[in-house]
Parts: structure tokens; C-alpha cells; sequence
């Protein structure tokens, strides 16, 4: 599938005429603590939609008038005035837009799979060290008149839902709807720590590490010349059923029954260690992402708000008791842990994160995007409860939604999409 690329340019905000928007150049927004410990790397993926694909100028349009609601998204990381703590400039200096053609149609080369060259063809590049945009989109039109949406945006100014509400924000623009604004600009005003603060739970080597611990090593218990390959798995709605009831057996105290992703995540779990073979005594995690915006109340996270506010709920036995385990008691594990990152720990960790002891030990925060870590862990990123199917730009929501995997640097090989 050839990629031809067209045009790829700087679209900045455009501010409406008498709005009384007045930005600033000057203006940044420190990184809270929950955008602080996230990784710093951009993620990929691709919208694919049946035609007719919008016009690229009226995309364009649109993408400043999304930019201009959400400042954000156009800026820059930098440092502040005293070159001291890290910071988005809200400079305006804009998004990339890439338009692009490619000569077939979509059905000869489709079903499209993860992390193939034809899909990190869709999308423009995060990986190059020289990248200064915060979001970058590519346009693609198909022959036969599909087109596709490919992002590539930074990690650390916003997780997934964050950024899926810019996405459905452009569309509305495109459809001449309204606009929703971002919730807040000042960030730092939403997680504030408490006076006096109360950290009640263990914050080191869990959200942090020691300074000497990050080295960018690389831990694999396989063959280090092993190939990383990423694959799509479906599974049948026989299979699904068929695990629900394994995981929700007569007399359990809870009923797992309704809960699908957590019976598909335990069995890979199961199926990935059983096949790699590890010592029957060492410790495997699940690592999972766990959304506070659900989670904190007092005071609750705006609604619509942007920024990163995921902390992980990471479950962990010895391989031996994990294959052994009936299915039930990995399901009942991997909820157990999840429900133990609720309020009292998001408050927790935003005390422990703001206070001087992180300084004061040398500790950095754990999530490292230079590490690859093959086993014993395995992680679970899910995108159930984004707004997928809410991005349109006229011509319905896509019919397609994938993960790319591209900038995800060395951690692709540990992420399981369903």
C-alpha cells in the first residue's frame, strides 16, 4: 500500500471574533502530578470511516476552531519562567495536520492489523526525538473513497479519554455543531494536596522508584533476540459465555458474570504465563489502568476534564498458584486489586506526590518509556468507556478503531488489545 503525502502543515487556533478571548503567549500550565508520572511518549492509533471523507480545508477549519477550545493540545512542553518544573506552553504554536492518498482501496488490504507497516503508514511519526507537536493527525484517502483518521499525540499532557474528547470536539466542529471547552486550564488547581496531608498508603516503588533504579534496562527472561510480534485476538461469543460462567460458579460471593473484560484479562493472563514457562516461585503482575475520574469525589475531577488521571492497579501471585488457579479466584484477584485503587489512594498519592519527600529521596516516577520489560508482567490497556464511536465528521462514526502500538517505543510487546 503506497502512502502519498500530499501537504502537511501547522494549523494553529482560531479564536472567534468577539468571543473575548484574549491568550497569551506567555501563559503555561504546570503538569500535575498525575501527568508527571505518566509516560512520556506518544501513542498512535486509526479511524477508519466510510466516505465521503470532508474536504481537507474544512478539516482544517475545524481543527482550529477545536485548538482554540482546547489551548492545550496546540501548545508545547517546556519549562517555566525560572526554568524549574515542567510545563505546557500554551503558545499557540499549533497542531500538525498531514493530508495523504493512498492507491488502492481499503478491502483488498483489509482486515488491517496492528503494528503492520500498513497501518503505521496511516499515521504521522511520534518517535523521532526531534518532534515538538503535542498532536499530530493524517488524513488518508482510499481509493475507493474510505478515509482515515491516524493520530499520534503526546502521553503526557492527557490519557486516552482526555484526548478522545479533543477528537469528538473536531468532529463536532467539522458537522458545524458546538464545541464543548475544555473543563479547566489550570490543572494545578484540580489536585491539590490536603492540609494536612494524609499519605495512608505506600507510594514508593509502586507510582515512584529511586533515581538509580531507572536505567533504562532492559528485563527479559526469554531469548533477547526474540522478535516482538503484536496480535489481534477475537474471541467468539461461545468463549465469552463459556468464561463468564467459569468465573461466576454457583455461591460466589460477587457475581463476575457481567464482567467481560475481566474474564477474557484473567484467562490471557493465565495462558501467557502457563505458556512462558516461568519459575514455579516468581511473581507475576497484571498491570491495569485505573480512571479516578469515576473514583474521586471530594471534590470530584471536572467533567470533561483533559489531563491524565489514571494510576495502575497492578494484581500479582507466583506463576504457580496463578495457572492453578481456577479462573473464578484470578477474576476475584484482579477486582480485588482494582477496587483498592479508589479515593483514599488518588488522595493518597496526590499528597505523597506533592510533598517534599520525592525530592528529598531522589525518587523518579516508575513509569519509564526507555524500559523493556518482556515478563514476567503483562499489561491490560482497555479503551472500553472512551467515546470511540462518537467521533464523526459527517459521515457517521467509524466503522473501524484501532491501537496502532507506534511510539509506544519498547513497551508494545507487553500490551494485550482486545
Amino acid at each position: 500500500m503506497k502512502i502519498t503525502v500530499h501537504s502537511s502543515k501547522l494549523v494553529k487556533p482560531a479564536y472567534a471574533a468577539g468571543s473575548g478571548a484574549t491568550p497569551s503567549a506567555g501563559e503555561a500550565v504546570p503538569l500535575t502530578v498525575f501527568d508527571k508520572v505518566n509516560f512520556d511518549q506518544y501513542i498512535s492509533s486509526v479511524n477508519l470511516f466510510h466516505p465521503p471523507a470532508p474536504p481537507i480545508a474544512a478539516l482544517e477549519n475545524s481543527l482550529a476552531m477545536a485548538l482554540a477550545t482546547h489551548r492545550e493540545c496546540a501548545g508545547r512542553l517546556g519549562l517555566d519562567a525560572a526554568g524549574r518544573r515542567h510545563v505546557i506552553l500554551l503558545n499557540d504554536a499549533g497542531a500538525r495536520l498531514v493530508e495523504a492518498t493512498t492507491d488502492v482501496a481499503l478491502a483488498p488490504v483489509s482486515p488491517l492489523e496492528p503494528a503492520t507497516l500498513e497501518v503505521l503508514s496511516l499515521h504521522p511519526s511520534g518517535g523521532s526525538g526531534c518532534v515538538s507537536e503535542l498532536l499530530m493527525v493524517q488524513v488518508t484517502r482510499f481509493a475507493c473513497g474510505s478515509f482515515s483518521v491516524g493520530t499520534t499525540v503526546q502521553h503526557l499532557i492527557s490519557d486516552g479519554r482526555g484526548w478522545r474528547r479533543f477528537f469528538v470536539a473536531w468532529g463536532k466542529a467539522t458537522r458545524g455543531a458546538a464545541v464543548d471547552a475544555a473543563a479547566i486550564v489550570d490543572r494545578a488547581a484540580i489536585f491539590v494536596p490536603r492540609n494536612p496531608p494524609l499519605v495512608q498508603l505506600e507510594h514508593r516503588g509502586v507510582e515512584f522508584k529511586p533515581r538509580c533504579e531507572a536505567t533504562g534496562s532492559v528485563v527479559n527472561h526469554g531469548n533477547s533476540s526474540d522478535e516482538v510480534v503484536v496480535r489481534r485476538l477475537q474471541f467468539s461469543r461461545e468463549m465469552v459465555s463459556e468464561l463468564k460462567s467459569m468465573a461466576s460458579s454457583v455461591g460466589a460471593p460477587r457475581p463476575y458474570y457481567s464482567s467481560t473484560l475481566k474474564c477474557i484479562v484473567a484467562h490471557l493472563w493465565q495462558c501467557i504465563t502457563r505458556a512462558r514457562g516461568l519459575r514455579r516461585g516468581e511473581v507475576t503482575a497484571l498491570h491495569l489502568a485505573v480512571d479516578g475520574r469515576s473514583r474521586m469525589r471530594s471534590p470530584p475531577v471536572p467533567v470533561g476534564y483533559t489531563g491524565n488521571v489514571v494510576l495502575l492497579a497492578r494484581p500479582a501471585t507466583t506463576a504457580r498458584e496463578l495457572v492453578a488457579m481456577p479462573l473464578q479466584r484470578v477474576v476475584e484477584l484482579i477486582c480485588r486489586e482494582v477496587s483498592r485503587i479508589d479515593e483514599s489512594y488518588f488522595r493518597s498519592f496526590i499528597d505523597f506526590a506533592s510533598s517534599r519527600a520525592v525530592e528529598k529521596e531522589g525518587l523518579v516516577p516508575a513509569a519509564d518509556a526507555t524500559e523493556m520489560v518482556l515478563c514476567p508482567d503483562v499489561e491490560m490497556d482497555s479503551i472500553l468507556g472512551m467515546p470511540v464511536y462518537e467521533l464523526d465528521f459527517g459521515a457517521g462514526p467509524p466503522f473501524l478503531y484501532m491501537p496502532s502500538h507506534a511510539g509506544r517505543g519498547l513497551r508494545v510487546h507487553r500490551a494485550i488489545w482486545l
